[in-house]
This record gives structure tokens, C-alpha cells and sequence, in this order.
């Protein structure tokens, strides 16, 4: 992709820069792992997460689409062996007594 190509460049320039920071006479070497953090990795790591974002939520949607669309076939093949099967109660009906009840008159 072409934010890899800006991301390796960028950390190209950085490196340089923390290069000539600890070879300088007036440079150190704890000055040139500043630069090349505060210049170079928080940034990059920053632009790369955001950059990122809009590809985690598309991953994130696609993977609960999938969830539901398995769970919808899930529920159509329970409720294709509950129809399938004569016994009472399987398919969510109450029972049916075969002798109803008998009441007294008052």
C-alpha cells in the first residue's frame, strides 16, 4: 500500500536525523533515541492507528454479519428438525390431553 511506502520513508528521514543527533560533537546519543521517538515512532504508530481504524470496523462488521448469519442458519436447522418430528411439544405446542377434563355441575 502506498502508507507503507510513506511510513518507511518517513522512518528513513528519522533514523538520519537520530544519526547525525549522536554523531554531532554537540550531540548525544540519549538525543538521538528522543528524536528518533518523538519524531519517529510515536507518530508513525499514531497516523498507522488511525489510518487503520476504518479497516478494524469494516473486520469487526463482517465477523458479527457472519455471527448472525450463522446463528439465523442455526435456528433454521432446529426449526427443520422440530417440524420434522411427529411427537408432541416438539414443535412449541401445548399438549393436547386425550380425555378432556370432566367438571362438576354446581
Amino acid at each position: 500500500m502506498f502508507i507503507h511506502l510513506i511510513v518507511i520513508g518517513w522512518l528513513y528521514v528519522v533514523v538520519m536525523m537520530a544519526v547525525a543527533e549522536a554523531t554531532n560533537t554537540t550531540g548525544t546519543v540519549l538525543g538521538a533515541i528522543f528524536t528518533f521517538l518523538l519524531y519517529g515512532l510515536a507518530p508513525v504508530a499514531l497516523v498507522v492507528y488511525l489510518m487503520g481504524a476504518p479497516g478494524r470496523r469494516r473486520a469487526v462488521k463482517q465477523r458479527e454479519a457472519e455471527a448472525q448469519e450463522a446463528a439465523r442458519r442455526a435456528a433454521a436447522g432446529e426449526a427443520a428438525a422440530k417440524e420434522g418430528s411427529h411427537l408432541p411439544d416438539q414443535r412449541g405446542e401445548a399438549p393436547a390431553d386425550a380425555v378432556p377434563p370432566v367438571r362438576k355441575e354446581p
